[in-house]
């Protein structure tokens, strides 16, 4: 074991580590949580999803995961494992960080930060940090140097705390808003409507496309390409359909987004904006009245307002959005928002696909219809719940539900590829591919693999007293 001063520095030689905090628990000692942040050459993070910390604990390359805290004797020992033979190789430095909840750094005995080899469990290394008024902290830091890892005693803090840390390594933070008292607004008459003219002549409509032999509710409101693209793809799904022996079939459509952070690229590009607009073809095909139930989810589910086909324009502008990632708990709703819009720093960036599964379960058995329900559900990949995944899919075998997941050109989705193989299940009532851009699969293309499982699930459902 080698005892480090400040800016000493050791090579690794462990493929994996283990990095523990500790410290001495006592009464008005501050709770102290250790977290990692995974940076570039540039000295940043690519996006928020390169923060590991108690409300994120794995990174998506599984190399950084934080383990949570145990205590014993009067200590607690809050810990980071890095995998460094999974670290991509767009990282170059893994700081590690800890943050003091209710007091400062001054305020907490005997704090150490201790580099042990993952495999033995042996310290390699140990540094007992010293502190005054920071309420965050840098203990340390595992970089590259000429292709290999070392180790480097920071010992820097923060007394602006982890928002200021994260802040300075390029993660994005909302600053707490500050409560200001406001006046009740003086009510006033409301205003005369407006005069209207007596036309001279009826009026002239203005030049549309014919409409569609079975318009949806709303869809006369939308713009005119819209509304074009949209009675297209609505004799796509049809044909999808009749191709495999559904026609004139009805469902009710859920639709459900994955919001993590890596999805982020994927939602600024509009690719999940034009993902909404082609399963409204779905919904206006299949749903008598053209809706959709809607959820997003990340590290939680939440909810979205029903979708409604004349509101696609200002639905997707309202609702089609990444993740955020919230440093802090308890804080006051977003400013800005709108009262329909759901604060995505609730939601998180971390995949909890478990979650939203089992709240689209409870709302199916809470909300029942005649029809059968088709779950359209896209992700990104980065599953690592696959026990709990499992265990709400094969709960759902006996429900009315058909899910069908579509990822999104990453990889790794974990048991979603494997369910169709999985034994014991009555009916096969999950459907899955992937593609590697979906804004390049044509709709008919799209349509037909997307609907290609549901028809049959339907008749083995009847057949098996489900539906």
């Amino acid at each position: 074991m080698t005892a480090l001063s400040k800016g000493a520095n050791l090579p690794v030689d462990s493929p994996a580590v283990r990095v523990e905090l500790s410290w001495s628990d006592g009464p008005g000692v501050p709770d102290v949580d250790a977290s990692a942040l995974l940076l570039t050459a540039a000295g940043r993070v690519r996006d928020d999803a390169d923060f590991v910390f108690y409300n994120q604990p794995h990174h998506a390359s599984k190399a950084v995961s934080h383990l949570g805290k145990q205590r014993a004797g009067g200590v607690v020992t809050d810990t980071v494992a890095v995998d460094l033979g999974a670290v991509e190789p767009a990282v170059e430095r893994i700081v590690l960080c800890a943050s003091a909840d209710g007091g400062t750094f001054g305020q907490v005995p005997g704090l150490t930060l201790k580099l042990l080899d993952d495999r033995t469990g042996s310290e390699v290394a140990r540094f007992v940090t010293e502190a005054d008024s920071e309420t965050a902290f840098i203990g340390g830091e595992l970089y590259l140097r000429q292709g290999k890892w070392k180790f480097r005693a920071v010992g820097q803090g923060y007394a602006s705390g982890l928002a200021g840390l994260a802040t300075d390594f390029g993660i994005t933070v909302d600053e707490e808003e500050t409560a200001v008292p406001t006046t009740p607004p003086v009510p006033t008459a409301p205003a005369a409507p407006a005069a209207q003219p007596t036309p001279a002549a009826p009026p002239v409509a203005p030049a549309a496309p014919p409409a569609s032999p079975n318009l949806t509710k709303g869809e006369e409101r939308l713009p005119v390409d819209m509304r074009k693209r949209l009675d297209l793809r609505k004799q796509q799904v049809a044909v999808s359909l009749s191709k495999h022996g559904a026609a004139g079939i009805t469902a009710r459509v859920i639709l459900v987004l994955d919001a993590s952070g890596s999805m982020s690229f994927l939602y600024s590009r509009g690719v999940v904006a034009d993902v909404v607009e082609r399963m409204a073809a779905v919904a206006a095909q299949l749903d008598d009245d053209g809706e959709m139930q809607a959820w997003t989810f990340a590290s939680n589910p939440a909810r979205l307002p029903d979708f409604r086909i004349g509101e696609l324009p200002e639905w997707t502008r309202l609702h089609v959005r990444c993740g955020e990632l919230s440093l802090f708990g308890g804080k006051k709703r977003k400013k800005g928002l709108e009262d329909s819009q759901v604060d995505m720093r609730a939601v998180g960036i971390q995949n909890e696909e478990q979650k939203v599964i089992a709240e689209v379960r409870d709302y199916v058995r809470q909300t029942p219809v005649a029809a059968p329900t088709l779950v359209l559900f896209f992700s990104d990949g980065g599953i690592y719940r696959n026990a709990q995944i499992e265990k709400e899919l094969r709960a759902a075998v006996e429900e009315p539900i058909f899910w069908q997941f579509v990822g999104l050109g990453k990889s790794d989705y974990g048991v979603l590829e494997r369910f169709d193989t999985l034994p014991g299940r009555r009916v096969d009532n999950v459907g899955f591919f992937a593609v590697d851009d979906i804004s390049t699969v044509p709709d008919q293309e799209l349509y037909d693999r997307l609907l290609s499982e549901f028809p049959h699930w339907t008749v083995a459902a009847r057949g098996a007293g489900i539906l």
